[in-house]
Order: structure tokens, then sequence, then C-alpha cells
């Protein structure tokens, strides 16, 4: 149920004197913020709250002129007398993904269930009031000019662009002071931790970070390189119980097949890896021969010399197709639920009536191009480079030499921009919450929980690694959705009891 509560529109400007036209042009002819009113009905009750669809300037410091616009839609509680509810930042990765598939099939008040939306029960709201993003480039969020997209599609001007956006947004609804969470997916999870650092730099009190399938930032540990790989083999022998390749005394429930993994790779796997370059060679193959059946391969798929393999190669052995690299349970092809439904809503139900294509769910085909030519993806064009003057070249160069590794992921030109190691040590009571699924390529639970054995003691009770049953995506697998849910529900009461962050 739904309330539309305050939207300026034509005839209420000619009865305020407003001169729409300057205005108009300022945001490239877009609609004016919508505001609505709604209520959901969920398993512990009704919630009423408001929705506010719109976008935000992005302007050039020093000359106040605006480069692009940043579409968002929030949702708000109002909070009992004197008390105080949270903040939380919500984007996608891609890098050119918008923020819709977390909002209307995960964390949003409104889900997409067979092509309808319903109440969500599994709400981060809950909790804490919701800013979805989406960053320039996406969804409703454009560039004022070509000249200008440049400046958003690269991983230092990203950073700087959403980290601007929250700025400008927190000054505009007078929220300064609020209490914060970061939270990204995917490629979207380097960001996040890049923006909490650049926001506590500048005083706003992030006490949440939620790093969403992807790792990226947190502290690096002696021999990672080595360790880590080494034990993404849990990851692969619980993917191969899946595919019912994994015999039975390795494990018959992901959890045991992890365990059984893990202790395998810790106690003989680690270990034969760090002397494989003097192993005689009947032992490196005999090593081989048990990879490949603990994890469910063929033993001529893995390196007779290394004795190790990429998770490309799993990829391409574990099932008889190759699966969707975003999740090992799907073959080619595979198609996200339909977002269609989430997009109306936005137009029809929240009251933002934009005609752009909505890009990430509708094709930019479906716009105008005046020279007939249409612009290419953001994910084409983008930069993986943390430096701005980045040349061709060195493009280039980077691109090669992650192509050699065989990872899935992307390339990087340039030293690694301050994340969510350093936006710890910034504010030492951040909460982090590491969120993975078991069968998500890109990534590892297993990776995961190494990674937090090497954590210094600082990060003791203060960050929390979460593995589900599920993929990339944690939020498409019903009991997962409602696992990550409570787990972001408990993020946010932990912000609110943890100390206000003092610069």
């Amino acid at each position: 149920m739904s309330t539309r509560l305050w939207r300026i529109g034509p005839m209420i400007a000619a009865a305020l004197g407003i001169a729409l036209c300057a205005a108009a042009a300022g945001a490239q002819d877009q609609p004016p913020t919508a505001i609505t009113r709604h209520h959901a009905e969920l398993p512990g009750g009704g919630i009423d709250y408001t929705a506010e669809a719109g976008r935000t300037a992005i302007r050039d410091v020093a000359t106040g002129a605006t480069l692009g616009h940043t579409f968002y839609l929030a949702y708000a509680i109002a909070p009992a007398r004197d008390a105080v509810r949270p903040i939380t930042f919500i984007w996608n990765g891609g890098p050119g993904l918008p923020a819709a598939s977390l909002n209307f099939e995960g964390a949003g008040p409104r889900r997409i269930v067979d092509g309808r939306l319903i109440d969500n029960a599994d709400t981060w709201l809950t909790d804490s009031d919701l800013v979805f993003v989406d960053p320039v480039g996406t969804g409703f969020s454009r560039p004022v000019s070509a000249e200008a997209l440049p400046a958003f599609t690269s991983v230092v001007g990203d950073v700087a662009a959403v980290t601007e956006f929250i700025r400008a947004w927190l000054i505009q609804h007078r929220a300064q002071h609020r209490p914060l969470i970061v939270a990204g997916q995917s490629y979207g999870a380097g960001r996040a931790g890049s923006v909490a650092y650049r926001l506590l730099e500048r005083g706003f009190d992030v006490r949440g970070l939620a790093l969403i399938s992807n790792t990226q930032g947190l502290p690096d540990y002696p021999d990672q390189a080595l360790i880590a790989p080494a034990m993404h083999v849990a990851d692969y022998a619980v993917t191969a119980l899946y595919y019912h390749k994994l015999p039975a005394e390795y494990g018959t429930t992901p959890a045991a097949a992890r365990a059984e993994a893990e202790r395998w790779a810790r106690e003989t796997y680690l270990p034969a890896l760090r002397r494989i370059a003097t192993m005689p060679i009947a032992e490196r193959d005999a090593l081989r021969r048990e990879l490949a059946r603990r994890i469910g391969l063929a033993p001529d798929k893995i390196d007779r010399d290394t004795v190790s393999l990429t998770q490309g190669t799993f990829l391409g052995g574990i099932a008889p197709s190759m699966p969707y690299y975003l999740d090992y349970r799907f073959l080619e092809p595979y198609h996200y639920p339909p977002l269609d439904a989430g997009v109306a809503s936005i137009r029809d139900d929240l009251g933002y009536n934009s005609d752009l294509p909505y890009l990430g769910v509708e094709p930019i085909e479906s716009g105008f191009a005046p020279t007939g030519t249409y612009p290419p993806s953001i994910n084409s064009s983008w930069l993986h480079s943390t430096v701005y003057d980045a040349t061709p070249a060195q493009i280039e160069q980077a691109k090669k030499a992650f192509a050699a590794t065989g990872r899935i992921g992307m390339y990087r030109y340039g030293p690694p921009l301050p994340g969510a190691a350093e936006a710890f040590a910034l504010n030492p009571n951040l909460h982090i919450l590491v969120a993975h699924g078991a069968y998500d390529p890109v990534g590892g639970c297993s990776i995961d929980a190494e990674h937090g054995r090497h954590l210094p003691p600082a990060y003791v009770g203060k960050i929390a690694f979460r593995c589900y049953l599920s993929g990339h995506a944690i939020y498409r697998d019903a009991g997962p959705r409602a696992q990550f849910a409570d787990d972001m529900r408990a993020l946010a009461r932990d912000v609110l009891d943890a100390p206000a962050f003092r610069p």
C-alpha cells in the first residue's frame, strides 16, 4: 500500500511562481525528487516507511559546475522518540550495474516474485534506513556530457564520485551526524572499503562496513598468494559435492565437505606446495591424483608441474558444460530474474517517472542516440586504474599481466586505494561483515575463513565472516537471503552499540 506524499510538478510550480525551465535544464530535464509513503506487512508486524526517489548532482568543487547526476532510492522509517537509526548506503558491482537487484531481489522493502512486487520479509529496513545508489552511467544516473563521463569511469574517479554523492546527500538531508553503514557487492565491495575510508577522513560517523561477495581491501598476510589458492580447494570440494563428484569419505554435506577439505589443504596440500619445486615426479603425480579426486576433476585438468589450478580451469572441468561464472550451480545459458517490475515501480509507485532507459535493466537502444550510434557499456570503457593519469600502454600491459594469471576477475593498474583495512585503522570500532556464497567462483568461503585466521588481533570481535549456500548474488536463494538479512540487521544493531566516530 502506498500514498503519494510530495512531488513537485508543473501545476504546483506554477502556483508557487517557480520557473522550472532553468532547474529542469540543470537536472537534464529529469523528474524532480519524489517522496511517497508506504506500508508493508512483515512477519514481525507491519511497518510504515517513506520512499524517496531522486538524483543528486555531482559538482566540480572548483567551479560548482555539475558533471553528473547520481540516482538513488532511499527508504526510511520514522524513529521512536529520541531514537537514532543508522543509514546504510548500498550499491552493486559490475562496475556498470545499478542497485536494482539488491533492492528488488534482496534488501528493499518490496521484492519481485514471479514478475510482481510483494512485501519483503527479508528487508534490512527494519533495522536501518536504506539508500540504494546507482553510480553514474548506471540506472537513471548520467554524466552531463560525453566529455564528463571519464571523470566517473575509473577506479579512482568512481570512488571519489560515490564519496561525494554520500557527502552531498547527507548534507542535503541534514543527516551528517547519523551513524553510517557502507555496503557494496562484488566490485562494489572494494568501492565500499575505499568510500568508507574517505568518509571517515572527512569526519563522517561510519561505524559499519559490509563486503559482499568480495574481500578486497582487508589486510594482506604473509604467503597469502600461496595459502589462499590452496585453501580454495575446500570451495571446489563443496561444488564437487553439488555435482555428485565427491567421494562419500570426503563428506556428504557441504559443511562436512568443507571441513575435511580445509583439514587436508592445511595438513597435506599446503606443505606439499611449499616444496613442489623439489618434489619427485612420482610423489607429485600422486598428489595431483589425490587433489583431483577431492575436487571432482580428472587428474589431467590439473597442472603437472605446479599441482594447482585456476578458477577458470575448475569452471571448465566440473560440469557437463561451462557453468555460469558467478554461480557454479548454473549452466549456460543463465538469465537474471527480470527486474522490469522494479523499474516500473520506480516510475509508477514511487513517482519518479523518468523517460531515460534504466541502464542495467532496460537496453540503452530503447533511448535516442543523436548519431545513431549508441555508446559502449560502462564496463567496456572502464579504466581499472587507481591513478588519474594512466596511459593506454600502461593499461594494456596491466590487462595482459592479469590475463596471464588465468584468474577470474579484473586487471588493475596502479597501487591499491586505501580501503577496508585503512578504514578500520581510522576507526578501530568499525564493525565489518564479510558475506560470501559457497558456490561463488569469484571468491571463496574457505579463502575468507583463512583470511580471518590471519587478521591482526584488533579485528577480533569487530569482523564477522559468513558463508551461505548461494552464488555470487546471495539473495537469489531463499534461505541464504533470510540468513543474510539477519546478519545485516545484526550489523545495524552492532553499530548503534558502537561508540560514535570522533576524528
